[in-house]
């Protein structure tokens, strides 16, 4: 009786086990494409603007802040506040730009699963 049962577990067993494979090299290769499309990411540049142009900073797609360029024209000494302003604008628009490519390029990896990463 041991021995039927035995055989019965190890049936169940591989037939679960075949699907299982299948799962892992499908997350593999998920894995794979996670890795390369990160890298990829990674090389990409981003930029955004603020004041019509006038600010313009320029980040990584590792979110590393890379250049700012300012119009000397936008330099006013009595408002250097709206400046300040302005290159915060132009940093987190670019960042934002760099946030929603990889966000973009995630969604087609994933085909619109609403995967928790």
């Amino acid at each position: 009786m041991a021995k039927g049962y035995g055989n019965r577990g190890m049936s169940m067993g591989g037939m679960g086990g075949g699907m299982n494979m299948n799962m892992i090299k499908q997350a593999q290769k998920m894995q794979q494409e996670m890795l390369r499309m990160q890298q990829e990411l990674e090389t990409k540049e981003f930029q955004g603007t603020a004041g019509g142009g006038v600010v313009t900073a320029t980040v990584t797609g590792k979110r590393d802040l890379k250049s700012v360029v300012i119009d000397p024209d936008a330099v006013d000494p009595d408002d250097v506040e709206m400046l300040q302003d302005m290159i915060v604008a132009a940093v987190n628009s670019a960042l934002k730009a760099a946030e929603d490519d990889a966000g973009s390029a995630m969604q087609k990896l994933t085909g619109g699963m609403n995967l928790p990463f």
